[in-house]
């Protein structure tokens, strides 16, 4: 640690940090314990430097500055900085995303975890930036051609078919057999109500 401190003292006036700085950086990030007082420090020490985009090239550092900013209930900030860090690791990033908005939506419900349906209310809510998801967030809706194939079975068929049906459906539109038989579970509810 002091050894970083003394070399991001030395380059604090480069332009861009030395290649051995920044990998310290992500080594120590990744060592340190998310909530100890030496990665605050740490964390203090890169974001108010005038070249901390470098470092916000390297995941350990992005997730440990998250942390810190987390732990310190600065959801905005960790926000702030996934928009505008350059990690590669897109989907970890996105992940990171989710755990602000999951960490701001507890700390409202005064709850110490989140039930599958707050969490995914939690994700529509509050959906990564393009930044993060420049071709957009993947949907799990099946194409307009599947549900049409589904929708022409229920009505002419059956709204409840068997495992040989649901196997052959499956097979037919490229899909595992459990979501056809979630489909048609589904639109059955559908109907009813």
């Amino acid at each position: 640690m002091k050894q970083f401190m003394a070399m991001l003292k030395k380059n604090e006036n480069e332009h861009r940090p030395p290649t051995k700085l920044l990998n310290l950086a992500g080594q120590l990030c990744q060592e340190l314990q998310s909530s100890s007082p030496s990665l605050e420090k740490l964390v203090e020490a890169m974001m108010g430097c005038k070249n901390k985009s470098y470092f916000l090239t390297n995941i350990h550092v992005v997730r440990a500055c998250v942390s810190v900013y987390i732990h310190k209930g600065q959801h905005d900030a960790a926000c702030g900085l996934l928009e505008y860090c350059k990690a590669e690791e897109k989907e970890e990033l996105v992940q990171l995303w989710h755990e602000i908005h999951y960490r701001r939506a507890m700390e409202k419900h005064q709850t110490d975890c989140l039930t599958p349906l707050q969490r995914f209310r939690c994700r529509k809510r509050n959906p990564p930036p393009i930044s993060l998801c420049p071709e957009g967030l993947k949907t799990r809706n099946y194409s307009e051609e599947v549900r049409q194939h589904l929708h022409r079975f229920a009505a002419e068929v059956t709204a409840n078919p068997d495992k040989k049906q649901r196997e052959a459906l499956a097979r037919d539109m490229n899909l595992q057999p459990t979501q056809v038989y979630n489909w048609f579970a589904n639109y059955r509810r559908r109907q009813k109500s």
